[in-house]
């Protein structure tokens, strides 16, 4: 069953993507899932989730630590973390780190790529407690990833906080 995000957010996709219901692609701990078509290449579809937690005292790189460790418990093979590099603000922190794993995909192993990203939103109330949005981009290391790529950073510069409604 699909998740919600802990935190409401706007943002818009890019041409050419689609949201898709997560349970209906077998990612139903997502609160959001997008797909790219036209990218699709030996069974496997380019796409973008989203997640979500509240945590108390977040640490983002610890946050990516469980989230490669995820990878690895769920399965995957040869889950590496390659680039990992701390963006944005003070007041708007956030994370990104490329991991490249191996998956099965029609009974042969495939070299995919997550690139993810971590962002804190700290609860204005209570300044301990955050809500982390977990926003990943999945590719197949060999002709999707550096096709997208670009899409995903144009996505990621759209999530904002929902603006209130009067």
């Amino acid at each position: 069953m699909a998740t919600t995000i802990p935190v409401p957010i706007q943002f818009s996709l890019p041409e050419g993507w689609q949201s898709v219901p997560p349970d209906e692609v077998g990612a139903p701990g997502a609160a959001f899932v997008a797909l790219n078509a036209s990218s699709a290449k030996d069974g496997f579809t380019p796409n973008i989730s989203i997640t979500g937690e509240v945590r108390e005292n977040a640490v983002l790189t610890e946050v990516g630590d469980e989230a490669v460790e995820k990878l690895r418990a769920a399965g995957a093979a040869d889950v590496r973390l390659g680039r990992r590099n701390e963006v944005g603000s003070d007041s708007d922190p956030a994370l990104t780190q490329a991991v490249k794993l191996t998956i099965p995909l029609r009974g042969k192993p495939a070299d995919l790529v997550q690139f993810q990203v971590f962002m804190l939103m700290r609860d204005q109330q209570d300044p301990q407690r955050s809500a982390v949005l977990h926003v990943v981009l999945s590719a197949l290391l060999e002709d999707q990833f550096e096709h997208v790529i670009g899409d995903f950073q144009k996505f990621l510069a759209t999530i904002e906080p929902e603006k209130p409604t009067r």
